[in-house]
């Protein structure tokens, strides 16, 4: 009996020498059922890879384990072998959304101006220190090819199938993605640019297919895609944006002129400054703390604009309007054909006033010198002044507060 204990506890530390060495790594334990008395080799992520038996009925369990483990030794050796490989391979996988292939430092270049072009990725340009300034491109594959692919695999890809140019001649960063002629759709790649420029500096983006987000920029600043939104933010300067194809999202931007344009997307304005014209022919519009001058306009929703200290010209075929000006500018147009308006306007200034929907209601109307009925108000407040124009197929409701 000592004897037979004896071999039970060798064999076990054999058992527990072999598989300590792969105790932290999520690959390979030996697993004995206890009807059919086979060793089988199994993956398994757990970190608990060799649980002790307790019990006496599995003493023989033990002896079999121990009693195999020789012969098995080098079947089993090589597997664990090929598990460890597969798990580090799988943890230093290259991964393409988070990893750049391609990485160029611009510290000593001076850049004040960015033209960046691709076809199938985005665009982000942000404004920071000069020792931080950098060029990051990101390259996938795109459409249906998204399978894991190396990095090695990518620069062949790319170097096969593209002409990527990088430029910094003359204050000038220039970056082009363009695909050489004939190009199997099967091997399309995502080339995306992450640009790290020193806050003073303008650009001129185009892409195809992806989004395309700015921030912590002074310049103008001129971008356009076909697939993706735009997000800007702690803009100052010129600023002319287009998208077909998805919304816009502006915050904290001001200078001169704001253009911003989408046919697919919603609109969001947010903390805005300068003479800002936004439109959309697809989505709703929503905005707060604005000043200037705001001309917004839409084809497909509501629109929901909070805090205003400009002059406003705003309008939509398809949607309800909420509205609410803190102190108007040279002129107010609000107008809806689809909708109601709800609206709000300080009632000391003198207005020029002109009301019209489906059934409208002006309160306080103090002051006023003009002609009311139940469809529309037409007079002066406070003597006249500023033009006010509000018109709805709905009801249309004017707070003078």
């Amino acid at each position: 009996m000592e004897g037979a204990q004896e071999y039970v506890r060798a064999g076990r530390q054999r058992a527990l020498t072999t598989l300590h060495f792969c105790y932290r790594q999520p690959v390979v334990i030996i697993h004995v059922p206890v009807f059919f008395m086979t060793p089988k080799i199994l993956l398994y992520g757990h970190r608990n890879i060799f649980r002790q038996f307790s019990s006496y009925r599995h003493l023989i369990l033990k002896v079999f384990l121990a009693h195999h483990l020789k012969s098995y030794k080098m079947k089993k050796f090589i597997i664990l072998l090929l598990a460890v490989g597969l798990a580090v391979s799988v943890k230093a996988q290259f991964n393409a959304d988070k990893d750049p292939l391609i990485t160029k430092s611009l510290n000593n270049q001076s850049i004040r101006k960015v033209i960046a072009r691709t076809s199938g990725g985005s665009i982000v340009v942000a404004g920071v220190s000069e020792g931080e300034a950098r060029l990051e491109v990101y390259v996938k594959p795109s459409g249906m090819n998204f399978g894991s692919v190396s990095k090695s695999e990518l620069q062949e890809k790319l170097a096969d199938d593209y002409d990527l140019i990088i430029s910094t001649a003359n204050n000038q960063l220039e970056v082009t993605a363009k695909s050489k002629s004939n190009i199997n759709w099967k091997r399309q790649l995502s080339i995306s640019y992450k640009i790290y420029v020193p806050r003073n500096v303008t650009s001129d983006l185009s892409t195809s297919g992806g989004s395309i987000k700015l921030s912590n920029l002074n310049g103008n600043q001129r971008f356009r895609t076909s697939g993706g939104s735009l997000q800007i933010a702690d803009i100052r300067g010129n600023i002319e944006g287009k998208t077909s194809g998805g919304s816009i999202n502006a915050d904290k931007c001001t200078g001169g002129e704001i253009s911003l344009a989408t046919s697919g997307g919603s609109l969001k304005l947010n903390n805005l400054k300068g003479i800002i014209q936004a439109n959309t022919s697809g989505g709703s519009i929503r905005g707060s703390n604005i000043s200037g001058e705001l001309k917004t306009h839409t084809s497909g929703g509501s629109v929901n604009l909070d805090g205003l200290s400009c002059s406003l010209e705003t309008s939509t075929s398809g949607g309800s309007m909420n509205i609410s000006v803190v102190d108007p500018g040279k002129y107010v147009s609000v107008s809806t054909s689809g909708g109601s308006v709800n609206m709000s306007i300080p009632g000391s200034k003198g207005m020029n006033l002109k009301v019209s929907g489906q059934s409208v209601r002006v309160n306080p109307l103090k002051n006023f010198n003009g002609t009311t009925d139940k469809r529309s108000i037409n007079g002066t407040v406070n003597g006249g002044g500023i033009p006010v124009n509000v018109s709805g197929s709905g009801n249309v409701n004017l707070s003078l507060i």
